[in-house]
């Protein structure tokens, strides 16, 4: 991927006062200048850079919250991935902190480069007003795309929206105003998009959906996956069918994240090589346990010659859900938006249409069709099944347990007596709340 991090303040540390370092890229304009006028290559720089940082702290975001859910221990040289994470002798999540601030920090850099796209295009006569729209419907889906993010790990603390001037910015806003917020800045993205044009190149990562109309696929699919955290389940009925959602079609369809190995560059972060020590990723027994025989998802773990073992802790498996260190990444899939259509309708009573969905990925995954009963409680604890391994190690998990009041002790395992379940992660502490 073309590593364009021009934003010499876009890429700057986001703190609570937004103030940033200044200084210049020598191979990338100023601030200044892409603010006054800028250039459709000014422009264009900007979209690139702000694709590549959406996967800086990406690996930690999953990481983070897949160990509070049990999902995996990291095992490395770091002991807060043992004792904090996963609440050793009742400890506490730190405010100021690795596993925090670098998902929080890069989330919102993220923010501030879309922020600083929408003002440059506002004060530039370079470009045509369908490509201005093109430039806004991106900076608007990928800013509520990383909003979601910070949202799902902090929940009822709150969020910052309201961050355009670094001299005034908005108050923390309640997880239903936010919901709220950010379905709205994915409706204000897609509508730019109808008629816009793209005078800019993505990654291979979006190819199938670098044009506005099939870029607006991916905003509704984030769309569709705001409103079902928001609990509203008739919309996501309603903007599932504008996604790119295929019943019928390859579940991995859909846009990602791509990595290499060229200098400048940076590597999947959740790539481990097989049997590699110092720095693991091992499945927790749990999912080995309880698969269903023959599923075909199990491939995601390798089973270790020797059994790790760290902090009291042990697993017999360890990751191989990416093969190589420059694997793609997933921003969303069609298995997953297939899950959430599954969800949609058990939650507003369709539930043959759900089990229809269910199908989908149980079949795709070699175990057959649901036999369960067809009722709500049931088809809850199959749908939240099918996407623990649907979807393991991808940043899901924890969320999804904590929807449905599953994240805690009655519901996940204790591994160490005396550890404790995290429900969210704290308001940083640079945020001064």
């Amino acid at each position: 991927m073309r590593k364009a991090f021009i934003l010499l303040l876009g890429l700057a540390l986001y703190t609570t006062s937004c103030t940033f370092d200044d200084q210049v890229d020598p191979n990338a304009p100023s601030l200044n200048s892409v603010l006054s006028n800028a250039t459709l290559q000014e422009l264009n720089l900007l979209v690139t850079g702000t694709e590549a940082a959406m996967r800086n702290g990406f690996g930690t975001f999953c990481t983070s919250s897949g160990s509070i859910a049990r999902e995996f221990y990291k095992f490395d040289a770091d002991p807060r991935n043992t004792e904090d994470l996963l609440g050793k002798n009742g400890t506490q999540l730190d405010n100021n902190t690795f596993y925090l601030t670098s998902p929080y920090n890069t989330r919102y850099r993220v923010v501030k480069n879309c922020n600083i796209l929408l003002e440059a295009v506002d004060n530039t006569d370079q470009v045509t007003a369908a490509e201005k729209d093109g430039y806004r419907g991106f900076a608007n889906t990928v800013k509520a795309h990383m909003l979601l993010q910070v949202l799902s790990m902090l929940e009822d603390n709150g969020i910052r929206i309201d961050v355009a001037d670094p001299e005034n910015i908005g108050p923390f806003v309640a997880e239903g105003q936010a919901y709220t917020d950010l379905l709205a800045l994915l409706d204000l993205g897609f509508s730019q998009l109808s008629g816009a044009s793209f005078a800019f190149s993505l990654s291979s990562g979006f190819a199938g959906f670098d044009t506005p109309s099939t870029f607006g696929q991916y905003n509704r699919a984030i769309s569709a996956k705001t409103a079902l955290y928001a609990e509203q389940y008739d919309d996501v009925t309603k903007v599932i069918n504008t996604t790119f959602m295929d019943l019928g079609g390859p579940l991995d369809a859909g846009p990602k994240h791509v990595f290499s190995n060229s200098s400048g560059d940076i590597q999947n972060p959740l790539f481990k090589a097989a049997g590699q020590s110092g720095d693991q990723l091992i499945v927790h027994n749990d999912f080995i346990n309880n698969a269903t025989a023959g599923d075909t998802r199990l491939s995601k773990f390798r089973a270790r010659i020797n059994t790790p073992s760290q902090d009291d802790l042990n697993g017999t498996h360890e990751t191989a859900l990416f093969a190589t260190s420059t694997s793609s990444i997933d921003l969303i899939r069609n298995e997953e938006l297939i899950l959430i259509y599954a969800e949609a309708n058990m939650q507003t009573g369709n539930l043959a249409e759900a089990v229809s969905a269910i199908n989908i990925i149980r079949n795709a995954a070699g175990i057959g069709d649901y036999t369960g009963a067809v009722e709500k409680e049931h088809l809850i604890d199959e749908i939240l099944y099918q996407r623990s391994y649907s979807l393991w190690g991808e940043g899901h998990r924890m969320f999804d347990m904590r929807r449905y009041g599953r994240l805690n002790s009655n519901f996940l395992p204790i591994d160490r007596a005396g550890d404790i379940i995290h429900t969210k992660f704290p308001i940083p502490l640079t945020e001064g709340q």
